[in-house]
Parts: C-alpha cells; structure tokens; sequence
C-alpha cells in the first residue's frame, strides 16, 4: 500500500494542472470559478442538483472538465441537457459523486468508492496515473467550504443496472 500511496501522490503532483482554491466557496461555485467546468455546471442546473451540492455536504466530486464533455459523441451533451433525460444525466452526475470528503491521501488506500448514485467507481494507479474508472485525475484535492473536487479528463458512464 505503501507504493501505491506514493505512486498515487507522485501522480497528483505530476498531473496538477488547477491551482488550488480557498474554501470558501461550494464545489458548485468552486468549480465553477475555475473556468474549465462550464458543462458541468450547465449540466448540473438541468439535472436539478445545484441546490443539492451547495448544501452542507461533505462532497467528493470527480469533476469532469469541459474537454471531457467534448469526448463524448456528437450530440450526446445536448441530448442530455433535455428535460426528458433528466433522469439519466443525474444518474451520470451522481456518479461522480462520492459522499464525504475523500482527500488524495485517502484515496491512495483504496480500490473503489460507492458513489451517490449507488453504483461503485473504481480507483486503481497505473505507473503515474491515477484513474478513475477510465477517467484519468488530472488535479486533486482542490478545497471547497463543503468537500473537495477532484479533476478527471473523462465522462463516466454508470453501469447498467
């Protein structure tokens, strides 16, 4: 565990690419601040959980940047967006929500996490990289008053059932 804890830090602090925030804005507002989760935010207003994660929390958000939203096939996003899939985009969103505040350091001792939506998201180091389901973290522990956003460079998609 010992290598896995070292090889997970030595992967934040090569991958950082966010500079860290004060704590005193939501990981809503946080995020949002930042620049880069313009998606996420829009995606967040038409799922109905912006209320939610300004709440007292403590949330641990995989926040997927814009770039990641972009990955994702034509058409996707906008589909989403609509008002009759709002279902399925909050199930997609609450699957980047882990309850509690999971720092870097945390996470470095285990191999998955149960996310809001119920399904598990699994966490593993490969060489520099620390990954997320598929999603690879680019910048961590970035603080907020209510939790704390960890930054991926993919959408994931929950499985089904």
């Amino acid at each position: 565990m010992k290598l896995k804890s070292l090889l997970f830090a030595a992967a934040i602090t090569l991958g950082s690419s966010v500079s860290a925030f004060t704590a005193e804005k939501d990981v809503v507002d946080t995020a949002l601040e930042a620049g880069q989760f313009k998606t996420l935010g829009a995606a967040l207003e038409a799922a109905g959980l912006v209320a939610t994660l300004k709440g007292t929390g403590p949330f641990t958000v995989f926040a997927p940047t814009d770039e990641a939203f972009a990955k994702l096939p034509a058409g996707t996003v906008e589909n989403l967006l609509k008002p009759e899939n709002k279902q399925k985009l909050t199930g997609i969103l609450t699957y980047h929500v882990v309850a509690g505040k999971v720092m870097a350091a945390d996470v470095a001792g285990i191999d998955e996490a149960k996310s809001v939506n119920g399904k598990m998201i699994d966490i593993e180091v490969e060489g520099s990289t620390v990954k997320v389901n598929d999603a690879a973290v680019t910048a961590a522990d970035i603080a907020a008053s209510n939790g704390v956003i960890h930054v991926i460079d993919k959408v994931n998609m929950p499985p089904e059932g």
